[in-house]
C-alpha cells in the first residue's frame, strides 16, 4: 500500500480564505498573510482525524488564482517562498500530506510569454505556445477556456510546453509537495500527459497526480494519461441529488457506475468542492451529514472541502462573483471557527465520527460496493474488502429525515448520523 491509501484531504481556496477580494489589484500593499492563515489550520485539520492538505492555486496569477502569470513563483497576496515553504514544514511535522493545484491547460491572458508571442507575432520563438488564429478578422486572437477570453489554452501538442509543465511540476515537487490536481483535465489530451508524467515520475515516483474529470470517460482517461486519480464528479451528483429529491435509485445506478471503476483506479471522491454549491445548502444539515457518511464509507480518496465539516452553507452563480459564497474567509483565530455564523455542531459530531470510522477500517479506499437493498425510501450497501466489510444504511423519508446507520455484517451499529444528531 502507498501513502495515498491512507490519504484523507482538507481542501482550502487559499486566495480566499483572508476575505480578500480576488478581482481586486494583483500586487497588494505588501506580502500577504494566506499561507501563514493555512498554517494556522493544520491543528483544526489533524483534530478532525484528516492528514493531507490539498490547496487551491498558489501561484502567481491576474485575479482568482486561475489565471497564472507564473507557476514559479508564490502569489504575493499569499505570501512569499518562505511562507511557501515554513507551510511544508508545519505540514511534515504533522504528518500531513501536501497536494498542490496545477493550472496547467491555460494562462493568464496576460502572462508574459502570451504577450510576447503577440508581440513577436507568428515566427516568434514562444508563438508556438498556444493556439493562434493570426489571421482572425479582428486580429490575433488566441484559443481561449470555454469562453473566457482572460485565459488563453497552451498548445498541449507542443515539446515546449511539455517541458516547461514538468519541470515546474519537479519544481515543487522537490520543494516538499506530495502531488498535484490537474485543473481542467478534461479539457486536455490524454497524451500530453502520457508525454509529461514518466518525467515527473522518474524524480518523484511517489507523487499522485489526480485530474479534474468533470465529464468523460474516467477509466480511459486514467488509462491513457497516466495518472493516478480523477475527480468523480459522477458520484457527487448522485449523492446530493438523491438526497435533495428522496431517489435513492439515482444513487444505487451510480454506486454501481463506482464499483467498476474500482476494477482500474481508485477515484477521488468528495461532496463538495470550490466551484459547486455547499452540500449543506443543496440537502440541509442532515443531508450534508449523511452525504459524508456515504463519503467515507466509500472507496476512493476522500476529500472534505474547508467549511462543509461544519456546515456552512453558500450557492454557486453563474455570474462574475459566483464563486464567493462557496470561497468564504476563515477566521485568522482557528478557535473562533466553531462560532462562525451558520456553524452546526452536529455536523462537527457527524465528521469526527465517520473520518475516525475511516480510519479505523483504512481497506475502505479500495472496497467494493454491492446494493443490498433499495426501495423508494431506502437504500443498504455493502462496503468490503481485505476481509473487512461495513453495511450502510440510508432511511429517505418524504417527510425530510434522513439518516444514515453504519454496522457491521452481524448488525452492531457504529455511527448513526442525521435526523438532527449524531452517535
Amino acid at each position: 500500500m502507498s501513502w495515498i491509501d491512507h490519504a484523507l484531504w482538507w481542501q482550502v481556496y487559499p486566495l480566499g480564505i483572508d476575505g480578500r477580494d480576488v478581482r481586486g489589484p494583483h500586487v497588494p500593499a505588501g506580502p500577504g498573510e494566506g499561507l501563514a492563515h493555512v498554517a494556522r489550520y493544520l491543528d483544526h485539520v489533524v483534530e478532525l482525524g484528516l492528514n493531507g492538505l490539498a490547496l487551491g492555486p498558489v501561484f502567481a496569477s491576474a485575479t482568482h488564482g486561475y489565471d497564472t502569470l507564473d507557476h514559479l513563483a508564490i502569489d504575493p497576496r499569499l505570501g512569499t517562498r518562505a511562507d511557501f515553504d515554513a507551510l511544508v514544514a508545519a505540514c511534515r511535522d504533522r504528518g500531513v500530506r501536501l497536494l498542490l493545484d496545477g493550472v496547467f491547460n491555460h494562462v493568464s491572458r496576460e502572462h508574459p510569454l502570451a504577450r510576447r508571442a503577440l508581440a513577436e507575432g507568428p515566427d516568434g520563438e514562444v508563438a508556438g505556445w498556444f493556439r493562434i488564429d493570426w489571421d482572425a478578422p479582428d486580429g490575433p486572437r488566441f484559443a481561449d477556456f470555454e469562453g473566457h477570453g482572460s485565459l488563453v489554452a497552451l498548445d498541449h501538442s507542443s515539446p515546449a510546453v511539455q517541458d516547461y509543465v514538468a519541470e515546474v511540476m519537479m519544481h515543487w515537487l522537490d520543494a516538499g509537495a506530495d502531488g498535484w490536481r490537474l485543473d481542467a483535465a478534461y479539457a486536455v489530451d490524454p497524451a500530453f500527459w502520457a508525454a509529461v508524467l514518466p518525467r515527473v515520475r522518474a524524480a518523484h515516483p511517489d507523487a499522485w497526480i489526480v485530474g479534474e474529470m468533470i465529464h468523460g470517460d474516467y477509466a480511459a482517461y486514467v488509462r491513457d494519461s497516466g495518472i493516478d486519480s480523477v475527480t468523480e464528479y459522477e458520484l457527487w451528483k448522485a449523492t446530493w441529488s438523491s438526497l435533495a429529491s428522496r431517489n435513492p435509485h439515482e444513487l444505487d445506478w451510480t454506486l454501481r457506475r463506482h464499483d467498476a471503476l474500482l476494477d482500474s483506479f481508485v477515484p477521488a471522491t468528495f461532496v463538495g468542492n470550490h466551484d459547486v454549491t455547499r452540500i449543506a445548502s443543496q440537502v440541509g444539515s442532515d443531508g450534508a451529514a449523511v452525504a459524508a457518511a456515504v463519503l467515507m464509507t466509500l472507496g476512493g480518496v476522500p476529500t472534505v472541502y474547508y467549511g462543509d465539516e461544519l456546515g456552512w452553507r453558500g450557492v454557486k452563480e453563474d455570474r462574475l462573483g459566483g464563486d464567493d459564497a462557496v470561497r468564504p474567509a476563515l477566521p485568522a483565530d482557528p478557535a473562533y471557527l466553531p462560532g462562525v455564523a451558520g456553524s452546526d455542531p452536529m455536523l462537527w459530531r457527524a465528521y469526527h465520527a465517520l473520518v475516525a470510522l475511516r480510519r479505523r477500517h483504512p481497506w475502505l479506499v479500495r472496497a467494493r460496493t454491492q446494493v443490498l437493498d433499495v426501495a423508494a425510501d431506502r437504500l443498504v450497501y455493502r462496503s468490503a474488502a481485505d476481509g473487512g466489510a461495513l453495511d450502510v444504511e440510508l432511511t429517505l423519508t418524504g417527510e425530510g429525515g434522513v439518516t444514515a446507520s453504519v454496522r457491521t455484517p452481524d448488525g452492531e451499529e457504529l455511527v448513526r448520523v442525521g435526523t438532527h444528531g449524531s452517535v
